[in-house]
């Protein structure tokens, strides 16, 4: 069986980060699927998905490694190119990449106790974002 659905999200940009986790779980409980993989895409360049505690402090460590690794403030070609600004926000999405695949077991993310999924928006600007949500698995008939 695959089911899809989508999440939409409003985001602010500049490392604007959401937990997704909810949406995610509602979408696997609206499937059905008890035993499988749910996949969760941003057909975005400067948006990605990974995992992380979603709590202030881990997020502040995460946008300030980000800040270190990739920094906003740097010259990047794609600006010199564009002049849109936002050189880093593409090379912060392909470090984290668009997806993210979590298995699903008895019905449920297989998450660890502190792991949420989230979405981090690196783009300059506020955006609209639909994030492509696919489950693929096994429906079990009661």
């Amino acid at each position: 069986m695959i089911f899809h659905t989508q999440i939409a999200l409003a985001t602010r940009g500049h490392t604007d980060i959401h937990d997704i986790t909810h949406q995610a779980e509602q979408a696997v409980r609206q499937s059905g699927v008890q035993q499988g993989l749910l996949t969760i895409f941003t057909a975005s360049a400067t948006s990605a998905l990974t995992t992380i505690e979603f709590e202030s402090g881990a997020l502040a460590d995460l946008r300030h490694a980000l800040d270190k690794i990739a920094p906003p403030d740097a010259e990047y070609q794609h600006n010199l190119r564009w002049r849109d600004g936002n050189g880093h926000s593409h090379l912060r999405a392909a470090l984290l990449g668009p997806s993210i695949s979590v298995p699903i077991y008895q019905g449920r993310l297989t998450l660890g106790t502190w792991q949420q999924l989230i979405f981090l928006d690196f783009d300059v600007r506020a955006r609209d974002r639909k994030l492509e949500c696919q489950i693929m698995g096994d429906v079990v008939e009661p």
